[in-house]
């Protein structure tokens, strides 16, 4: 084994939200002596437990897990670049502990700046920064695209994260986001053996999953988490958690703006629509060295083969 993998071993299991990665991912590391590393973005806060699908106390008491409910609600600075540090040194620890770190999530930037490094855009202006992050985001996207016309025609017109960053590094540095994407440091991608694989179950079958797992959030206590939120006078109207799949449409309905139907409805739609998103970046984006799956037995077989 020695030989054949002279690089330290790391797993990785990515896929839409809904598709079973986090049950897989504690099957795996009970086999192989595993840590769970989380990379999915509204999985790091610990404010919501129930309502981004973090695994439960019982499920991390059967493994070690990782980077999971870390960061408070308040704290607006958290990105990718930041997980990627954090993830570096969780991965370094578990191979120190003679474990297997299995990196376990949805969020295709956590994952590229980890892997494959992050582009050295200088630090942005913070009058642009807030003049762009003001902007409605049919006006930003009018914008780019005068400014960045490969990234206005890249970009969705209503995914106001992304649009807002072309915009606003365009504006402070000149230069379009995709000159200094081209140049990427930091990456870990060279220095491990990636044992990677995609969960991408059947279409249909996903949006069932996900209309039921709304379902049984909602039943299970997540309309209290977001009340309580809510109720934090320390957490900014524009916090990132805020934003998070779930939160607007049970914001509506705590404050009389919307039925429980309603509730429901948004927030199937909104996380079908997500997941639809990531089915399409992760069928297209990864390497092919990534393999993919359509179960998570089928996902167990292929990454037992790649170890």
């Amino acid at each position: 084994m020695a030989a054949s993998h002279p690089k330290p071993r790391v797993a990785l299991i990515a896929g839409p939200t809904a598709s079973g990665k986090s049950a897989a991912a504690i099957r795996l590391a009970e086999r192989y002596d595993g840590v769970v590393i989380n990379a999915d973005a509204s999985q790091v806060y610990a404010d919501l437990r129930i309502l981004t699908a973090r695994p439960s106390a019982d499920e991390e008491a059967r493994v070690p897990h990782r980077l999971f409910g870390h960061v408070d609600a308040a704290d607006a600075g958290y990105s990718a670049a930041r997980w990627a540090t954090e993830a570096r040194e969780a991965i370094a620890a578990a191979h120190a502990a003679g474990r297997l770190p299995i990196l376990v999530g949805g969020t295709g930037l956590y994952l590229r700046t980890l892997i494959d490094g992050i582009a050295p855009v200088p630090a942005i202006d913070p009058a642009i920064r807030a003049e762009v992050r003001a902007l409605p985001v049919a006006e930003a996207h009018r914008l780019l695209a005068l400014a960045d016309p490969a990234a206005a025609a890249r970009l969705a017109p209503a995914d106001t994260t992304r649009v807002a960053r072309a915009l606003e590094v365009v504006r402070s540095t000149g230069r379009p986001l995709a000159h200094w994407q081209a140049a990427t440091t930091g990456g870990i991608g060279d220095t491990i053996a990636l044992a990677a694989a995609i969960l991408l179950p059947d279409r249909d079958t996903l949006l069932d999953r996900i209309d039921a797992r709304c379902v049984a959030m909602l039943a299970g206590g997540a309309i209290d988490e977001v009340a309580a939120l809510l109720a934090r006078r320390d957490v900014a109207a524009d916090a990132p958690i805020r934003r998070a799949i779930g939160v607007p449409p049970i914001a509506d309905y705590l404050a009389g703006a919307a039925s429980y139907d309603r509730m429901l409805d948004s927030i199937q739609l909104d996380t079908r629509r997500y997941a639809k998103r990531q089915y399409t970046w992760f069928r297209h984006q990864p390497p092919t060295t990534w393999m993919r799956a359509t179960d998570s037995n089928d996902l167990m077989a292929i990454i037992a083969s790649l170890l």
